[in-house]
């Protein structure tokens, strides 16, 4: 049985502590000082566990507790870094208050991982499983996942693994991927008193935020898919020109499109293709380029898989209910261990507030998840 006490501690620690990422706000101290906790706190637990530097201040910590031989390996993967906590007014407190505990990183997804960690420190105490239980606590996740794109290159493999994100007690085996562009028009400079010698390409860019208002309404008109529903795309970002009595001779314009299923970046880059030709075929003035910047596939784990079975076996047991299979609108670490081979879902407590001012987890779904975990180790261990 969970201690509901242990796992709010652990948790209050982990929220404690600011690892807020430094690629997306300067300054941010990033994941070391929690890589450490989660290190010591492994080792103190009985597993094998390392602190690995993923690039220059970034770092993972891995964590292996042994099986008996013959069982299949589980990984439990989760993120160390967090967005930031402009407009918060206590992120780091660790406040609870009514069975909730608030805070950056609460829910997004501290959370998850505060489960983990005493889920795989009971699986400890009672005796070793049948397969070995890792523990990949991974830096980066919130950009661009350096964390466990370094910890598959080094070789890291398990028979399958569970993402701990908050998805409110649901077992979640798809969720959309995305697929970010750039897009530059090319006008002429002139004085703006000479519209005959000016091109205008902020107005080009006009007639590019036309066409993909078009896309976006077929997207959204397409077949739905069960869990995820439509593919989508925006227009994220835009500037251009040079000053106010000039024509301007280049705007740009970054785009995201969100991926369901068997969509890819090459997906996004003939939508483009056939925006930019249909337009300069209108108009022989009109020039554009477009480049493919980065990107992630969309997950889809099969209903059928052990992985999915292990977890909504026990997730049945201790919610008292059936577990739903569901699908979530975000992108994780799950779609590239996926894509490595490694069958993955997503599964962690309920919330709410992600990358909001006021964010928070419940603490007795943690507790749970926790529960959860425990059972579905042994169960999956020992398929």
């Amino acid at each position: 049985m969970i201690d509901g006490q242990r796992v709010a501690g652990v948790l209050a620690d982990l929220v404690r502590m600011e690892s807020v990422n430094p690629e997306l706000v300067p300054g941010g101290s990033g994941e070391l000082a929690i890589a450490r906790y989660v290190v010591d706190f492994l080792k103190t637990a009985g597993l094998e566990a390392k602190l690995e530097e993923v690039s220059p201040g970034r770092f993972n910590t891995v964590g292996i507790l042994r099986g008996r031989e013959g069982g299949r390996s589980l990984m439990f993967n989760g993120h160390l870094d967090t967005v930031g906590v402009q407009g918060m007014a206590e992120p780091f407190a660790a406040r609870i208050e009514g069975g909730r505990l608030y805070g950056r990183g609460a829910q997004d997804m501290k959370g998850g991982l505060a489960a983990a960690l005493v889920a795989v420190e009971a699986l400890a105490r009672e005796g070793r499983p049948q397969g070995d239980v890792m523990v990949a606590a991974v830096a980066d996740e919130e950009y661009q996942s350096i964390g466990t794109r370094a910890l598959l290159k080094s070789g890291v493999r398990a028979d399958a693994a569970v993402v701990m994100e908050p998805t409110a007690m649901q077992v979640v085996i798809a969720h959309k991927g995305f697929a970010w562009a750039d897009i530059e028009t090319e006008g002429r400079a002139a004085h703006g008193s000479r519209p005959e010698e000016g091109l205008d390409a902020i107005a080009f860019m006009g007639r590019v935020l036309g066409e993909i208002e078009e896309l976006q309404a077929r997207l959204a008109s397409s077949s739905a898919h069960l869990r995820l529903g439509h593919g989508s795309v925006h227009a994220s970002l835009i500037s251009g020109g040079q000053e106010l009595s000039s024509y301007p001779a280049r705007c740009k314009l970054s785009v995201e499109r969100r991926l369901l299923p068997g969509e890819n970046s090459e997906t996004l880059a003939g939508e483009l293709h056939q925006i930019l030709a249909k337009l300069a075929a209108a108009d022989p003035n009109f020039r554009a380029t477009s480049k493919l910047g980065y990107s992630a596939l969309a997950l889809e784990t099969p209903e059928d898989a052990l992985i999915v079975r292990a977890l909504a076996g026990p997730a049945r047991q201790v919610l008292g209910q059936e577990a739903k299979l569901g699908g979530q609108s975000f992108w994780t670490d799950a779609a590239l261990l996926s894509e490595a081979g490694i069958p993955s879902v997503l599964f962690g407590p309920t919330g709410a507030g992600l990358h909001s001012r006021v964010e928070y987890v419940e603490l007795e779904d943690v507790a749970r998840t926790a529960e959860v975990f425990v059972a579905c180790a042994k169960e999956f261990c020992a398929m």
